[in-house]
């Protein structure tokens, strides 16, 4: 079963990262500041909705709402990547994290690496269909992942909260 952290973060890459492939760290860094509406394609949910009523706005909410958004960071990456191992396809994932050429999946590939759940339950969120999904993230997710771990490694939840700072510094 896929992680609220993961779910939000795919989600965020799927149409804000999607919309801005060239601007995803300021893509993020704008969500870390809790600028929403600084994102293509993001929005709140309403003021008289509660933030898990659904859609993206309603799932990042949820995610940035209130939490600290380098634990929330650090966690959806690892969730996702620990996914896509158990899921058949840690090499793929590995290549994302590591220095070095990113191997990507083909459509079948990510489907399976992500699972049919997550696949559905992020379809409903983002209101994009199963094909749209999985075209944008087989399209931003492993430079996202590349450009989330600097290093070649998996950021410490200190290291993402300071990167996410940097992020929303360099955007402000």
């Amino acid at each position: 079963m896929p992680s609220s952290r993961m779910l939000a973060l795919l989600g965020l890459l799927a149409v804000a990262g999607y919309q801005n492939r060239d601007k995803i760290q300021e893509v993020i860094g704008n969500v870390a500041q809790g600028n929403f509406g600084g994102a293509p394609g993001l929005s709140p949910a309403p003021a008289t909705q509660p933030a898990s009523a659904g859609g993206l706005g309603g799932l990042l909410g949820d995610l940035f709402g209130g939490a600290n958004p380098g634990q929330t960071m650090h966690g959806g990456l690892t969730d996702l990547i620990n996914h896509i191992t158990g899921n058949g396809h840690g090499e793929a994932a590995q290549s994302w994290v590591q220095d070095g050429p990113n191997r990507g999946l083909g459509t079948n590939e990510l489907e399976s690496a992500l699972g049919s759940q997550t696949i559905a339950e992020l379809s409903q969120r983002t209101g994009l269909t199963k094909e749209d999904l999985l075209a944008r993230l087989k399209s931003v997710l492993p430079t996202a992942v590349d450009q989330m771990t600097p290093q070649g490694r998996l950021p410490t939840q200190s290291e993402a909260t300071g990167w996410l700072n940097q992020a929303a510094t360099q955007t402000a």
